[in-house]
């Protein structure tokens, strides 16, 4: 194993990786002062004792340790499946919520804990989720990604879940803020536009977001989306999303990163250097460069080192805390009792868990 360097500050880019293993070529790009952490896919993926060891030689290579972080929420968007829990989607969650809202917010801090104690005994750091978007029925992209249809349940289901999160030794990240569910398309393929006025976004979709930051979320993610009547900016582009409306009005101290610069809705802001620098400017603590190596490298050579402690004192809030490996998780009965639980929600009690 590596010797960790001298501390450095954590840097404000996040990369994606190529496959099971570190490459040298990697390796020397997560040395790099201005690279943050590693977001991982399916791609990056065989089974738990890979992940672990790939997950424990990114940790080894610096000081303070990258973050490693990725899309687990459950149903369409969960990386990791065999060997790990298969989760439901969380719209699930706000169903059981319609019937009998005491029992899915119990549910939701079992479902949080056990997505998250999974990923902490293979050394991931945190989860991008929850999603806080409220589901109109018009965004495919979001649809059961979101908890509910009403912004009052969304919040209080989110708020359990991230609770279990906690429970596990992990923080989570709210998505996609202002709110993705009034807009039909595909961020990945275009940029969605959202002609409704600002009173109508914060009466509706920023009700689980203001809500959450007043709880304690140490994350946010805004979305590829123009809100034209706001701003001439996408949301993750904005300085008056980002500092003015999230920072100012709703008090959120926690990290902002930036969603995947290269999806085609960020396009918006020119070629790769200057959608990191656009982001940063905006507000955005941490930019993601996920899938296009050469991209990356772009980011890298046109930053400068932004020197900003506050940036590197809310990012390493959001390390792993403790540490179960993954056989011990799974020997204990709360694993096995949370796995029964989300596999049948209506079969076992509660109120026994201690989660």
């Amino acid at each position: 194993m590596n010797t960790p360097a001298s501390p450095v500050s954590l840097g404000p880019v996040m990369l994606g990786l190529v496959g099971l293993q570190l490459s040298d070529e990697e390796r020397e790009l997560l040395r790099h002062p201005l690279v943050g952490g590693v977001i991982l896919f399916t791609r990056n993926y065989h089974d738990p004792a890979q992940l672990s060891a790939l997950c424990a030689e990114i940790h080894a290579l610096r000081s303070p340790r990258l973050l490693i972080g990725v899309d687990h929420e459950g149903g369409r968007v969960q990386r990791f499946r065999e060997g790990f829990t298969r989760l439901p989607a969380v719209r699930a969650l706000g169903e059981l919520y319609d019937r009998e809202p005491m029992r899915a917010k119990q549910l939701a801090r079992v479902s949080g804990w056990l997505m998250a104690a999974e990923l902490r005994a293979c050394g991931v750091d945190f989860s991008f989720a929850p999603v806080l978007d409220v589901d109109v029925g018009r965004s495919q992209v979001i649809g059961d990604r979101a908890f509910h249809s009403r912004p009052e349940a969304v919040a209080e289901l989110a708020q359990a879940y991230m609770s279990g999160m906690q429970k596990a030794g992990m923080e989570a990240v709210g998505k996609h803020f202002p709110g993705h569910g009034h807009v039909s398309a595909d961020s990945h393929h275009e940029l969605p536009v959202d002609p409704r006025p600002f009173a109508d976004i914060a009466a509706y979709d920023l009700i689980a977001f203001e809500r959450m930051c007043h709880y304690g979320l140490a994350a946010v993610m805004p979305a590829h989306v123009l809100y034209p009547q706001v701003d001439t900016r996408p949301a993750g582009f904005s300085p008056v999303w980002l500092r003015q409306i999230l920072r100012g009005q709703l008090g959120f101290q926690g990290v902002i990163f930036s969603d995947d610069l290269d999806m085609a809705a960020a396009g918006f802001a020119g070629g790769p250097a200057e959608r990191a620098r656009a982001a940063l400017a905006a507000g955005c603590d941490m930019v993601l460069a996920c899938n296009d190596r050469a991209a990356a490298r772009q980011i890298l050579r046109g930053l400068d080192d932004p020197a900003q402690p506050a940036t590197h004192l809310r990012l390493v809030r959001l390390h792993g805390r403790g540490h179960i490996d993954y056989r011990a998780l799974h020997a204990t009965e709360a694993w096995r009792r949370a796995v029964s639980l989300v596999s049948d929600p209506a079969a076992h009690a509660l109120d026994d868990m201690d989660i």
